[in-house]
């Protein structure tokens, strides 16, 4: 590797073949949604609902475990695939039938950007979120 050249990969921490190289975290443990639990309670100062899918590791044995004795946690999960309760499917949606498709991105920084784009587009016309909402039969109540 040319000495002058980036480091194509400067997060990974020590190089490879090191004795103390540790490996990077690829998920979140359930101590993990424990603690930021427990941190957001101690902020907000009031119980918490949640509405969670169905990621492993919302649904590890601990975890239900832990939560079921919180007074102030209550969890709710949607069936395994429920995009018809959730409005986010919608933007998605919208983003793959328009920004995204038919374009072939050279690099993951272009489809980010195209990403964020589309998202700018929809946050400012309220009547695509709308129909988002309305496609799942939720309401907002203020």
């Amino acid at each position: 590797m040319d000495a002058t050249a980036p480091d194509p990969c400067p997060d990974e921490g020590p190089e490879r073949g090191s004795s103390h190289a540790q490996p990077a975290p690829t998920a979140l443990l359930w101590r993990d949604y424990r603690d930021l639990l427990i941190a957001a309670h101690r902020q907000l100062g009031g119980p918490i609902v949640l509405v969670w899918g169905n990621l492993n590791v919302h649904k590890a044995a601990d975890l239900r475990e832990w939560a079921a004795a919180q007074d102030w946690l209550t969890i709710y999960y949607l069936p395994p695939y429920a995009p018809d309760l959730n409005p986010v499917e919608g933007i998605w949606s919208l983003l793959r039938r328009g920004w995204l498709s038919n374009v072939a991105f050279g690099t993951p920084e272009h489809f980010v950007q195209t990403i964020r784009r589309g998202l700018r587009h929809i946050q400012y016309r309220s009547h695509l979120i709308d129909g988002c909402l309305t496609e799942t039969g939720l309401t907002i109540s203020p």
